[in-house]
């Protein structure tokens, strides 16, 4: 037994290499969070609103390396970033240098531990280091200016005592004005401006010239990565709350409008499309030279002779085309798994050809442009893609008969005894993904299986899903996910969910229509409602950027017409 528990601990810390050799198990990057403090009201300091930013890093990074990676990451989402120097803090505002109730040397991995929080939920912050020794500079900036009217203040002071120091460095403002009675004077405080009653009046509104660069957009959202299990991040800061804006302050086609603010309405990349072979003509397109993911799509469907069929694309044939695509890229050999939960596998030809970044950016093109989400991805790998570390797999994922048997006998073991014998009998596989080990209970056959349904779906085939995320980060749509999972993961995976009439149908049309819909719905009529959706708009669901214009009935005399597309 003592062999034996010696053994596992080395099969735990090494990776059986090329030819039986041995080679040490690479550690893998994690996810934190980093953020920004500054000083607030001339003293305190407190993070910045909207300032924080996902890092990916090793768990084993010392502090002052850690605090190398949160300024880069920092100075690439922030131009204005002062030069520093900086120094990296824990959320109470102090230094990191030590593991906090220790003398030990600060390492994110000892951290994780003493902290008890998944490393999604850290977060630190970088500080310029002369705010945080206490020294403020103002000279460079104004003070808050206030702006009310002569009632407000008067209100304001019939209700307020105005503290007055004995060793004012500042007077108080004495203005004069016009209308006071001769002798009179109001007291208004430092920074404040005095305006009349009819001067207060809302300023015309303006339509700002829209920016093409996605990083206003970051700007303005920045994640929310964090599991609803734990709590959040504490920080000593009063009244201070969590610095990502809340996602219910944004809508999915919201998302998707800025995602396609830096496509050129003006230019177009051109497909040539078989419906017999949507595959190859959506390759040949992508890979074209002349393609641009900022142009916008011209469509072209030819007919089995290859003539080419008559009509301007106004939407109608591009929408078709990235949903006939979605549906034969679920088809692929680069996927694997039951239908409605497909995973990525590695294939060798695949990788020749690069189909995995070819997916990942047909995937991020057809969102953006106005298509439909591919809706059969497994949600362990849409979550692993988003950044989120849940993981809630079952053995219905995997499609080899062999392996889906021996994790459904070391889950069904009734005894110690019983999952002892059970895992020495498959030893060769669960020691392929490292988890062959010694168990003392009889409960830890769920977290063996759930081990090995993490190398079998994600672990082994790490470096395919790197390269699809590469092509995910097309029109910065990955970057998107990884701050909205809410709203953007279900675009990818599957969902239940199915369209309905009401989904479809204006809120004012006339009764015959919206019966003619139900039943359409209910499958009392010839075709489905996907079907009437798909002959108007060439979407079998609506896409995720909703339908500009919406839908419209028009009636000549004792005819009705379905436009709007």
């Amino acid at each position: 037994m003592e062999y034996r528990s010696s053994k596992s601990k080395e099969r735990q810390s090494f990776n059986y290499g090329p030819k039986g050799r041995y080679r040490p198990k690479e550690r893998k990057n994690v996810q934190i969070n980093v953020g920004l403090m500054g000083p607030h009201d001339g003293t305190d300091l407190k993070p910045l609103r909207g300032k924080t930013l996902p890092l990916f890093t090793d768990p084993e990074v010392a502090a002052p390396d850690l605090l190398k990676q949160a300024v880069k990451k920092m100075r690439t989402f922030n131009k204005d970033m002062h030069e520093g120097p900086y120094v990296l803090l824990y959320p109470d505002c102090s230094e990191v240098v030590h593991v906090p109730g220790s003398e030990r040397p600060f390492k994110l991995a000892e951290y994780k531990k003493e902290i008890g929080k998944t490393y999604s939920r850290i977060t630190f912050f970088i500080c310029l280091e002369k705010h945080f020794k206490g020294e403020y500079d103002t000279s460079d900036s104004d003070s808050e200016i206030v702006i009310t009217t002569r009632s407000t203040a008067e209100f304001n002071r019939a209700d307020t005592l105005i503290f007055e120091p004995q060793n004012q460095s500042t007077p108080k403002l004495k203005l004069e004005d016009e209308r006071d009675a001769p002798g009179q004077s109001s007291t208004i405080q430092p920074g404040q401006i005095l305006i009349s009653d009819a001067e207060d009046l809302d300023p015309p509104e303006t339509n700002p010239e829209k920016t093409s660069c996605y990083s206003k957009y970051t700007d303005l959202y920045s994640p929310n990565v964090e599991q609803e299990d734990e709590e959040p991040v504490a920080v000593n800061v009063k009244n201070f709350q969590h610095t990502a804006m809340e996602e219910t302050d944004i809508t999915l086609p919201d998302i998707v409008a800025n995602l396609s603010l830096p496509i050129d309405h003006k230019k177009v990349s051109r497909f040539n499309i078989s419906r017999a072979n949507v595959w190859d003509g959506a390759v040949r397109g992508f890979k074209r030279t002349t393609y641009s993911e900022t142009c916008d799509m011209l469509v072209k469907f030819t007919d089995d002779t290859g003539v080419l069929e008559e009509g301007i694309d106004t939407g109608g044939p591009r929408r078709e085309f990235l949903t006939l695509l979605m549906k034969h890229l679920k088809d692929r050999p680069i996927f694997d798994g039951p239908e409605g939960h497909r995973f990525l596998v590695y294939n060798a030809n695949a990788v020749r050809e690069d189909e995995y970044y070819l997916a990942g950016k047909m995937i991020a093109v057809s969102v953006v442009h106005g298509g439909p989400g591919p809706h059969f991805l497994s949600e362990d790998l849409v979550h692993y893609l988003a950044g989120q570390p849940s993981f809630k797999a079952t053995n219905n994922l995997i499609t080899d008969e062999e392996i889906g048997k021996a994790l459904q006998e070391i889950e069904n073991a009734a005894s110690l005894d019983a999952l002892q014998e059970c895992m020495m009998r498959h030893s060769t596989m669960l020691q392929t993904a490292g988890c062959l080990r010694h168990v003392a209970t009889v409960e830890e056959k769920k977290e063996i299986v759930s081990d090995y349904l993490q190398w079998y779906i994600i672990d082994r085939n790490s470096s395919v899903i790197d390269r699809f995320r590469d092509g995910l980060s097309t029109l910065e749509f990955l970057t998107a996910l990884q701050q909205h999972p809410t709203l953007l993961a279900p675009v990818l995976y599957h969902s239940e969910r199915r369209l309905t009439a009401f989904e479809l149908k204006e809120s004012q049309t006339m009764g015959y229509w919206a019966d003619y819909l139900l039943d359409c719905e209910e499958g009392q009529a010839a075709v489905s409602v996907e079907d009437v959706l798909m002959f108007a708009t060439g979407l079998s669901s609506l896409p995720p950027s909703g339908l500009e214009p919406l839908p419209q009935i028009e009636f000549l005399d004792a005819i009705f017409f379905f436009t709007g597309w």
